[in-house]
């Protein structure tokens, strides 16, 4: 028997240096003393070049861990399918998120379980007075914005629109903890909404958890009802943990509608259970 001959080893190519792949840019900011958030943002496709100013879609959890590079993509898809307009996206980090998203201390059994939560209103006061006028002053923006999140993060944008809805010009609460607090905020909104509310647009969209965790959902759309500009979306075919990615591109759609509209072979539409 033949023994085989030895393979060579073959030479390995030599390959250029990788080169980084850029996503957007990150800046620190201060929050409170000794707590830096990192604020991330992405450029739209030909900012650099374009000389034009864009809207700006601000992102609540938008830390590189959290929902920054999701929604980043979500507005690079949309924005070159034409179903929404390009837009920059500032995602803002979010640390202890019952403390800086949830305005209520919560129930006897939340308040043991959360002791820090219901300090949103400072949370707010972040991105009044720290985020937005640093976005304003290093980037080109058109004047218009909006926010988007998810869980409590979508319940954060559903009080802000309540409680101070001139903060953006329109809003998108993706699966929104409205439950929190045995859905005190639901109950509350008949009492909020008023002329404040006018010219500012809410998407509010959820997956169905049965009739207690809807029941929530039926006292907020009833006090909508007199209300004009907003969309709520029930999709029983998606989970808690799926809609975000499911209905993401139809929220910014609603927040960025295109100067001219899709094409109908698309199928891009915003699909709204109830709407005004």
């Amino acid at each position: 028997m033949l023994a085989a001959a030895p393979l060579e080893a073959q030479p390995v190519p030599q390959l250029a240096a990788a080169t980084p792949i850029v996503v957007g840019q990150s800046q620190a900011m201060e929050y409170r003393p000794g707590d830096v958030r990192q604020v991330n943002v992405y450029l739209p496709d030909g900012y650099a070049d374009s000389g034009k100013a864009y809207p700006v879609l601000y992102l609540i959890d938008g830390g590189l861990s959290q929902d920054f590079l999701h929604i980043a993509g979500a507005s690079q898809l949309g924005s070159m399918w034409g179903r929404s307009q390009p837009a920059i996206v500032v995602g803002i980090e979010t640390k202890d998120r019952r403390a800086e998203l949830i305005g209520s201390r919560g129930n006897t059994e939340q308040r043991k379980a959360y002791p820090t939560a219901g300090n949103s209103a400072a949370f707010r006061t972040f991105i009044r007075d720290r985020v937005k006028p640093f976005v304003a002053s290093h980037y080109r923006t058109s004047g218009a914005d909006a926010v988007i999140g998810e869980s409590l993060a979508g319940l954060f944008i559903v009080e802000t629109w309540l409680r101070e809805p001139s903060l953006f010009g329109s809003y998108a609460a993706v699966s929104p903890s409205i439950w929190w607090d045995d859905g005190a905020l639901a109950k509350q909104a008949p009492k909020l909404i008023g002329p404040r509310q006018v010219g500012h647009r809410l998407y509010v969209a959820t997956e169905d958890e049965g009739a207690d965790y809807q029941a929530n959902f039926e006292r907020l759309t009833a006090a909508l009802s007199g209300h004009m500009g907003w969309c709520y979306a029930l999709r029983p075919d998606v989970t808690h943990a799926t809609i975000y990615h499911a209905v993401s591109p139809e929220a910014l759609q609603f927040l960025f509608p295109p100067s001219e509209a899709p094409d109908p072979q698309f199928g891009f539409e915003v699909q709204c259970s109830r709407k005004s």
